[in-house]
This record gives structure tokens, C-alpha cells and sequence, in this order.
């Protein structure tokens, strides 16, 4: 397969428009068979259920090259997984789990040129998502909608490495008790922006959300689950039920119990014990691991013992490893690498 003639080394984490995209739609009560397309535009009503009342959902995963040549996807049964939990919860019609499958493996073998070469640091960013377009006006779901799902390929999340970053406790809530923070809703994403505006305006690089009840426990960040490593080298991660279940926060569990032999708990975490914590990182499907080398609390700071130069030595062993087995380098759990055949 001719890789087409991109500087693989410098791609930002942008949006390329690439080949074809899958679209299906639902109409009468059921799915159309879907189809690839060239176009990459969407054209709907002015009313449509999604404009109106942000009837929406999404997921993110990647296609990789691995390091003997095969094109892959990382666990996409987990994103349809949870795409079919997020639809039942916005009263959007559930796209089944082997067509979301089917969709990915098409997409991904019809822009196969674009998914960056092995050891170029780039990857094929794939966006599932869902959205109402038949009109509403009145507030009830939708009759009609649309699946999509288009590629893009992208550089490293972090240019010359995965540098610590400096993140705030957040005033704002993220989400409700028994609300929608637990599914990929389009709305969770359009409640953080005004915080991460906020938080880059005033220095830091990302929020600490706190659970809107008590707010004594950590919850996620905008984008990304929480994991911390204790000073005795557990493997510790918020349990709540109004964090979304990262897929790459599951993945490391089994990747520090596994292949690093830690004990890993999913708890509960008081805001009160991170302090004692030696490492901390957020984990999600774009930079893996996001290493945390400070805190600000309103102005006090907790700095954590692994500093701002670098990953710290158990968060770098895990970054390394899920992305070993993501490109092929160590051997995965069954079921993990779903591999793509691409037609020359």
C-alpha cells in the first residue's frame, strides 16, 4: 500500500479530510444498509433535533501501523460498546455493535494510505459519532438520524514528548448525580469549554473537576479519567458514576495488574489524599497518558515527587507498554487488536 505523500513527522492534532467516510441513516423505525462517500459535507434542517436540543453523541479511536506492516484498531468493540450505552441514555436509536465494526474496518481499508507509517509518531484518528436530523420543535427526541463516522490522520498529541502539565481545581461542575457524565453526550463537551477557556487564560492546561455533591472527590478533567500511582506503587483511579469509562483508563488497570505485576484499585478518591500521591497522569484515547506534575488549589499548590521535566518512572512504564502493545511491539490481551484487511 503507497502511503500518500504527507510529512508524517510534523502532522499537528488536527483534522485532514480523507478518501471516504460511512454514513448510514435511520428512518422508519430502522437503519439503512450505509454507504461510503467522498463527501465529506452534511446537509440538514434548520431544525433538526440535534441544532435544537443537542440530540448528539461521539466516540474516539485510533488505527494504527504496527511494527510488522499491519494496519489496526485498539478494542473499537469497547467504543460500540459504549456508544450504544450513550444512545440509550439520549434516547437516540442504538447502531448495532457489528455494523459500528463493520463501519470502522470499511473506513479504515478505504483510507488506508493515510494511516501514518510505523515509528513515524502519527496515527489515524477515527470519529464515530450521531446525530438527530429530523426537525423538532416541540422538546421530545428525534424520528430521524444519522451515523458517520470519518478518519483523520494526526501527529502526537504532545510535540517532543509528553511534557508534565500544570492543572487547577475547578469551581465549575462538570456533571450531575445521575446526570450524563458518565456517556459521550456532545453536551458534557459543550459545559467544559467555558473551564478549559478559563483555565488556559489563567496559566494552567487543564481542570480538576471535583463530584458536584460534596465536592471532595476527584472526578475527571474535561476530556480524561484520572490515575495516580501511590508512594508504595499502586495503581489507584476515581470510581464514580458521573466519569465516562475511558477506554485507555480500563486498558492501563489491566496493563499495571498484568504486565507490571501493581495493585491497582478503582476507588473512590478524596481530594484530601492526593497530596500523598507520588505520580498522577490523565489517560485518554489522544495522548494515552497526559503526565500531572502539579495541582493548584486555589492558590496552593500540591507538586508531585516525579516533577515537570518528565513522565514519572511507573507512569512512563505504563505509557510504554499500552503503547507497545497498541504498535505491535508486545504482545497483546486476546481481543485487544482488531486487525484491518486492506485490498491493494
Amino acid at each position: 500500500m503507497e502511503k500518500k505523500n504527507i510529512d508524517w513527522s510534523n502532522l499537528g492534532f488536527g483534522y485532514i479530510p480523507t478518501d471516504v467516510r460511512y454514513v448510514s441513516d435511520f428512518k422508519g423505525g430502522k437503519w439503512d444498509e450505509g454507504v461510503l462517500t467522498a463527501d465529506s459535507t452534511v446537509t440538514i434542517s434548520e431544525c433538526a433535533g440535534t441544532l435544537q436540543y443537542a440530540q448528539t453523541c461521539f466516540e474516539g479511536l485510533k488505527a494504527y501501523t504496527t511494527k510488522d506492516g499491519k494496519i489496526v484498531t485498539f478494542r473499537p468493540d469497547l467504543n460500540a460498546e459504549r456508544m450504544i450505552d450513550t444512545c440509550k441514555r439520549l434516547e437516540m436509536p442504538v447502531f448495532p455493535k457489528e455494523r459500528f465494526l463493520d463501519a470502522v474496518d470499511k473506513v479504515v481499508a478505504g483510507n488506508a494510505a493515510y494511516v501514518p507509517p510505523y515509528g513515524s509518531g502519527a496515527t489515524m484518528y477515527l470519529r464515530p459519532y450521531m446525530f438527530a436530523s429530523s426537525p423538532v420543535i416541540g422538546v421530545k427526541p428525534a424520528e430521524e438520524y444519522q451515523f458517520r463516522l470519518f478518519a483523520t490522520p494526526v501527529g502526537p498529541y504532545f510535540k517532543g514528548g509528553a511534557k508534565p502539565i500544570s492543572i487547577r481545581v475547578c469551581d465549575y461542575d462538570r456533571a450531575a448525580p445521575h446526570g450524563t457524565g458518565h456517556i459521550k453526550a456532545g453536551l458534557n463537551y459543550a459545559m467544559s469549554l467555558h473551564a478549559i477557556v478559563e483555565a488556559h487564560e489563567q496559566g494552567f492546561d487543564e481542570n480538576m473537576y471535583l463530584d458536584a455533591a460534596t465536592r471532595t472527590k476527584v472526578e475527571e478533567t474535561g476530556g480524561a479519567n484520572f490515575m495516580f500511582i501511590t508512594k508504595d506503587n499502586k495503581f489507584v483511579t476515581p470510581k464514580s458514576g458521573s466519569i465516562l469509562p475511558s477506554i485507555t483508563r480500563r486498558s492501563l488497570m489491566v496493563v499495571a495488574k498484568e504486565y507490571l505485576g501493581l495493585e491497582v484499585e478503582e476507588r473512590e478518591v478524596l481530594f484530601d489524599e492526593v497530596k500523598d500521591f507520588a505520580e498522577c497522569g490523565l489517560c485518554g484515547t489522544a495522548a494515552v497518558i497526559s503526565p500531572v506534575g502539579k495541582i493548584n488549589d486555589h492558590g496552593k499548590e500540591i507538586c508531585f515527587p516525579s516533577g515537570m521535566n518528565e513522565m514519572g518512572p511507573v507512569t512512563k512504564k505504563l505509557y510504554d507498554t499500552l503503547t507497545g502493545i497498541q504498535m505491535g511491539t508486545i504482545e497483546a490481551p486476546q481481543g485487544w487488536i482488531r486487525e484491518i484487511k486492506v485490498t491493494e
